[in-house]
């Protein structure tokens, strides 16, 4: 083997997919789908492109390559021993997705044009698989596992993802409690013949806590499950 040829070997080595997946990542949490580049990412790893396609085809792939890492992670969170229970299992898939969406502003987004483009996809299949099992130790007869898991998989994915557009939408600069106080205070202004709802619960909204109402709406959804389908003795 030539020199020249050891030395591109080297370089492909020492530049795995893993390296350019984690430095993708690290671009999207920082500037967003529009600041991932081939050009940006060359300079980040201090390459050139050709290193970059040998592991990836284009910025579609490294994209669902970054999307399926970060849910990979997300849901190997939690302890070594298997869940006391499967609601606790549940709720542990559903708090790794909602602080991963939370944490990279990029992922909801991703995470849906994946669902809705390539089903097939890793990332899809490893979400329904993770939520599926637990609904299936839940007693859940075969014929009705799809329903269960897809609404428990559609409330997480969803209400994280409008958790972390709130977020987003509110600025880093904003305060969260004064934000919600003054979103009460205009709740409670609105007309008490047209808003009779919104109003009543206007100082719940000021007072609660994102997290503790997305473990609530799960709580719901199983309770809903568990009293269709009660589980056998």
């Amino acid at each position: 083997m030539s020199p020249r040829a050891r030395k591109s070997e080297r370089r492909t080595d020492a530049l795995s997919r893993e390296r350019i997946i984690d430095a993708a990542v690290e671009l999207l949490d920082a500037a967003g789908e529009g600041g991932l580049t081939f050009r940006v990412l060359t300079e980040r790893l201090a390459t050139g492109p050709g290193a970059i396609y040998w592991h990836v085809a284009n910025k579609g792939e490294l994209l669902d390559a970054a999307t399926e890492a970060v849910v990979a992670s997300a849901l190997a969170i939690g302890p070594v021993e298997p869940p006391a229970s499967p609601q606790d299992g549940i709720r542990a898939v559903a708090l790794g997705l909602f602080d991963a969406i939370d944490e990279h502003p990029w992922l909801a987004a991703q995470l849906a044009t994946q669902l809705s483009r390539s089903p097939s996809r890793s990332v899809t299949p490893r979400i329904l698989e993770s939520i599926g099992r637990q609904v299936s130790a839940l007693g859940v007869p075969v014929s009705s596992q799809f329903t269960a898991a897809s609404a428990l998989m559609h409330y997480i994915l969803g209400a994280a993802g409008q958790n972390a557009v709130n977020g987003r939408a509110a600025g880093p600069d904003v305060d969260r409690g004064e934000f919600l106080d003054a979103a009460s205070k205009a709740w409670k202004e609105l007309d008490p013949d047209d808003y009779p709802f919104t109003r009543a619960v206007a100082d719940q909204m000021r007072a609660h806590d994102d997290r503790a109402e997305f473990l609530a709406g799960i709580a719901l959804i199983l309770a809903g499950i568990t009293t269709v389908h009660p589980p056998t003795a």
